[in-house]
Parts: C-alpha cells; structure tokens; sequence
C-alpha cells in the first residue's frame, strides 16, 4: 500500500488519558513526512468535539478513559451526521481486553497494543488510513476466534444472498484475517481480483470496511468458532 503523499498527510488525532502515551505516539508520528498530528485529548468526551473540529482521518482511541469511555467515544463519532467519519484505531494494553470486541461491532477499524514497535505504530496509521483494518496480526485473529465462541444472536444467513460463491469464499477467507495477498495465492486468482470481491461484498452488504465483513461473517453463521 502506498502512503498519502506530502501535498495531502494523513491527519490524526491521540485521544488517551495517559499523558507520556499522547506526547510518544505524536512525536513518532509527526516525524513522518506523510502524516500530521493535528490535536490530542485526554478522555472519550474531549475526543468526540475535538473530531468535529479537527476532522482527522484516523483516531487513536485509547479503551479506558476516564469521563467517557474509548467504545463510547467511537459510537459517538461514527454516528455523527454531516461528518466523514475518520478510521478509528483503539489502543489497548490488553491483548484480549474485554472491550475490543464491542468496539470492533461499534466501527473500529481494529486495534493496537499501546507496546508496538514504532514502526508498528505508523504501519497501523497508514494501513488503516488506506481503507484497511488491523485484522492480520495473529492475536487479532484469536481474539475474533473467541468472540465467535461466545453466546451472541446470530442474523439470519439469508442476509448473505446478495453475494455470489466467490464472493461468500472471499468473506470467508477476509473473516480468518488473510491479507488480500493471501487469499489471492489460496484461491489462484489475481490480487486486483481479490480486491474487487471484497468492494462488492462491501457494497452489496452495506458494510464499511473489512473489520464489519469479518464481523458480518461471524453473525451470520459463515465463519464459526471452530473456523
């Protein structure tokens, strides 16, 4: 994936009640020619404003906060009218925090642990910026795995009947947390090919990005607990 070019940086704001954590992410992330830290704030409350003014394209949501919560912050923003709704990224110190998933059902477009490598850090900004989510990293993958296993109410299957085989297989392979690079060399297909299964399963399906096709895939019984 290519990273926005210097005329248009990716935009992002910090939200997160531990100061050190505000002030090492923005002094990574400002060193990158390609992105700008354009406001921080310390809980869920302060965030929701500071989005309507500085219009981010991604947030780095921390999940505990004082005031308001990371999850509820991300419902707020996401459903704000007349606004382009920035990717949200949560932060977490927990790699299985009982929060993630209920943020991921909110609209997160993943998560991040809050001990990432620098490069991680920017890799996750400029992935989620491009219109992907975090879903690749194996702990990511163990931790849909166990939401699957939980007691949850299931959407009726038919709710799949806009999709074509392939694109039911490609959903299927989305919701395992394969990269579109993989599921092209498992299905002998092109990685262009892949690309355009996964925009019609979103377009026929009314989802955002990939995080809602790996949750629509669980809800709707495709992919199950045991995979």
């Amino acid at each position: 994936m290519q990273p926005q070019s210097d005329e248009t940086p990716c935009r992002v704001v910090i939200i997160d009640d531990q100061a050190m954590v505000r002030q090492g992410f923005g002094a990574l992330l400002d060193a990158q020619r390609d992105i700008c830290v354009v406001g921080n704030a310390a809980d869920g409350s302060e965030a929701v404003g500071l989005v309507q003014q500085a219009r981010p394209d991604v947030v780095l949501m921390d999940i505990r906060m004082p005031q308001m919560n990371g999850l509820d912050a991300t419902r707020a923003i996401l459903s704000m009218p007349g606004l382009k709704h920035p990717r949200v990224i949560m932060l977490t110190t927990f790699d299985a925090d009982e929060y993630v998933f209920s943020a991921l059902r909110a609209g997160a477009s993943g998560f991040l642990l809050k001990d990432a490598t620098a490069e991680d850090l920017v890799s996750a900004v400029r992935v989620v910026a491009g219109g992907e989510a975090l879903l690749a990293p194996s702990v990511t993958r163990r931790l849909i795995a166990d939401y699957a296993a939980r007691p949850a109410p299931r959407r009726p299957s038919y709710t799949l009947s806009p999709l074509t085989e392939r694109e039911l297989g490609v959903m299927e392979l989305v919701a395992t947390g394969q990269s579109n690079a993989e599921i092209a060399e498992e299905l002998f297909v092109s990685e262009q090919t892949v690309k355009t299964h996964v925009s019609r399963v979103l377009s026929k399906l009314g989802l955002r990005d990939r995080t809602q096709i790996v949750i629509a895939a669980y809800e709707s019984g495709l992919v199950s607990a045991g995979g």
